[in-house]
């Protein structure tokens, strides 16, 4: 028979394909136990968008294993998500957990990452370009911070503090970039919230080194990605600086360390 997981994944609409998962977007049914005249009054209501995260299963290994390993990984990055979640972390809901058939159902963030709105550009998102009529007619693009009403540098301030709080709860993501960051879109009374997202590699630890190896990953997500980028995330390090307080000092050696460990493997290979 099949399951009702299954079923889900069938209805839902693809987004994006990964090395080790696939995205969909689906939709919740709401409760059976309502009536046909509550659901009409409430249509609005009916069905809630999610984000699934399918984790498939893996032809080259073996079946006992593919089923340990997906089940340990969906559940793991489930745990991480939920200590976010208890340390005030701007993450997604958990929707559903379905770790046999490798499904993490996971709020439906609206909103653009940070990557599209520092002029990245979008990757494997349907993020539209802006644009608008400059002198002379001359078509240009329109600053997408705009529609948030922030700037750069409150941005960067939200980052630092959402991976200090993320950092103080012992969690490390393992994939800082600006990919995966989403400037939720404003809605009252709720302002701009910046929500980090993709914990597949997450892991806890208390480690100083783990901290710092973190930042180092955004670190070099930025200067990859984003041209001039080092006063973007010195701002990044200064509101991260200030909300983890005496714990910066470690981090901010081992910091230097992993820099420099990084500038040599550079240098040879």
């Amino acid at each position: 028979m099949e399951s009702p997981t299954s079923r889900l994944l069938e209805s839902a609409t693809p987004i994006s394909q990964g090395a080790e998962a696939k995205v969909f977007r689906a939709y919740l049914h709401p409760s059976l136990q309502r009536s046909s005249s509550e659901l009409q009054s409430n249509a609005s209501d009916i069905r809630e968008p999610i984000l699934l995260k399918y984790r498939f299963h893996k032809q080259y290994r073996h079946p006992t294993l593919d089923t340990t390993l997906t089940k340990a990984r969906v559940a793991g990055e489930a745990r991480a998500i939920i200590k976010c979640l208890r340390h005030g972390v701007n993450v997604p809901g958990i929707r559903m957990v379905d770790a046999t058939e490798g499904v993490l159902g996971l709020e439906w963030i609206d909103g653009k990452t940070v990557r599209f709105l520092l002029g990245g550009g979008a990757e494997d998102e349907d993020e539209d370009e802006t644009l608008e009529e400059g002198d002379e007619g001359q078509v240009v693009k329109e600053d997408p911070l705009k529609e948030y009403g922030v700037s750069q540098d409150d941005i960067m301030g939200m980052i630092g503090s959402e991976i200090a709080k993320m950092h103080s709860a012992d969690i490390i993501h393992g994939d800082l970039t600006t990919s995966n960051m989403i400037v939720r879109h404003p809605t009252p009374p709720k302002g701009v919230q910046l929500v980090l997202i993709d914990f597949g590699l997450a892991y806890t630890s208390t480690l100083a080194e783990d901290k710092a190896v973190d930042l180092y990953v955004l670190e070099r997500a930025f200067s990859s990605t984003h041209p001039a980028s080092e006063p973007l995330f010195a701002s990044v390090l200064s509101a991260y600086k200030e909300k983890m307080g005496k714990d910066w000092l470690s981090i901010s050696k081992r910091l230097d360390d992993v820099r420099l460990r990084g500038r040599k493997r550079s240098m040879v290979g």
